[in-house]
């Protein structure tokens, strides 16, 4: 099971406003952070999602083929994670819509350029 998922930013602040916006959403809200990290969730049970500045010093840049997929609860929430990431200055990278059979999914980047999905399932 997943603890928590981080991808990389060399702006925390810009950063970290676009998620406390769009994750909140999701109900999820900031719940630790540091000079070099902020960490979102629901409580501190469940699983997390993190934005982090390099820890080795080199210059940030985004993982190529990496993404963070966000469970949300149905397609209404998917649309709305997607129209919010978009107005916070995401990019689309591909619009809300059935990918396969039950799988319903949009496509984005963060203002970092980390992708993100929204998706959920939905029963024939």
């Amino acid at each position: 099971m997943i603890g928590y998922t981080t991808v990389g930013t060399d702006k925390l602040e810009p950063s970290a406003k676009f998620y406390d916006e769009l994750l909140k959403l999701v109900g999820a809200k900031r719940i630790m952070e540091a000079d070099d990290f902020v960490a979102w969730g629901n409580s501190s049970e469940g699983a997390m999602f993190s934005i982090h500045l390099p820890a080795d010093g080199k210059p940030f840049s985004v993982g190529n083929g990496v993404m963070i997929a966000l469970k949300v609860k149905d397609q209404e929430q998917v649309k709305e994670l997607h129209t919010r990431a978009l107005e916070l200055g995401g990019t689309d990278e591909g619009k809300p819509g059935f990918r396969a059979e039950g799988f319903y999914a949009a496509y984005f980047r963060d203002v970092d350029g980390n992708k993100l999905n929204a998706h959920c399932m939905v029963e024939a």
